[in-house]
């Protein structure tokens, strides 16, 4: 994806923050769109499709939590990142931002050159996502990964955006062992802090909806998806 392609929407309340973002993000070509509140960046990311939303939690009229949740209900940002600037020592914001279905988060003070790494990060996973199948078919298993919809033993299966890419990044590679590394790297992203048990915990999630046999956990290297 070429930077002059790239849409990215600002959205915070400081106007001195969207000034800084702005003059590091414009420089380096991308074109960029702003918002004030979670209301304003409902309504802009509807009218601009964004490719990714950098977002303040904190703001008036709407948090970034909330209008976060409001577009992952909507099935037209399913593979819209969404990055949260949150205060330092926040851990309870950084806990909801993820379980509202964000991609990644950074504290506040910004410096812009982690700030810039983690955007060019994020826009390279979404390059290699449109380089992926969009649909993932097994005897019981239909995986859409352009709706975010599982389909399993004719039930249709809404799940959250992390288990969604941990079971699509499994699903993907039948047979074949993921290392703990590779699925963080791949769903997390490796400048993502999250707690050892992340993975396991989010592994049971899966085995509960859809059953054992098709999560083998590989002892101290990973976990694989079996469909014999």
């Amino acid at each position: 994806m070429k930077k002059t392609t790239t849409k990215i929407l600002l959205v915070d309340d400081d106007k001195d923050v969207i000034e800084v973002l702005t003059y590091n993000l414009s420089n380096d070509g991308y074109k960029i769109f702003t918002a004030n509140d979670g209301l304003e960046a409902v309504r802009k990311s509807k009218e601009c499709s964004p490719h990714l939303i950098i977002m303040d939690v904190m703001m008036p009229n709407m948090d970034g939590i909330e209008a976060c949740e409001i577009l992952r209900k909507d099935n037209k940002f399913n593979s819209t990142l969404i990055m949260f600037l949150t205060a330092r020592g926040e851990d309870y914001s950084h806990i909801a931002a993820y379980e509202a279905g964000a991609d990644d988060y950074i504290t506040k003070p910004i410096k812009p050159k982690v700030f810039m790494s983690k955007v060019k990060s994020l826009l390279r996973r979404l390059d290699e996502n449109e380089n992926k199948e969009e649909v993932i078919t097994f005897e019981n298993f239909k995986i859409d990964r352009e709706s975010y919809v599982i389909y399993f033993s004719d039930e249709k299966y809404l799940l959250p955006r992390k288990e969604f890419e941990l079971l699509y990044l499994l699903a993907s590679k039948p047979e074949k062992v993921i290392t703990r590394e590779k699925i963080m790297d791949k769903v997390w992203g490796v400048d993502v802090v999250v707690g050892d048990r992340t993975i396991d915990v989010h592994i049971r999630k899966l085995r509960e909806k859809f059953g054992n046999k098709y999560f083998k956990t590989i002892k101290g290297v990973g976990y694989k998806f079996t469909v014999n």
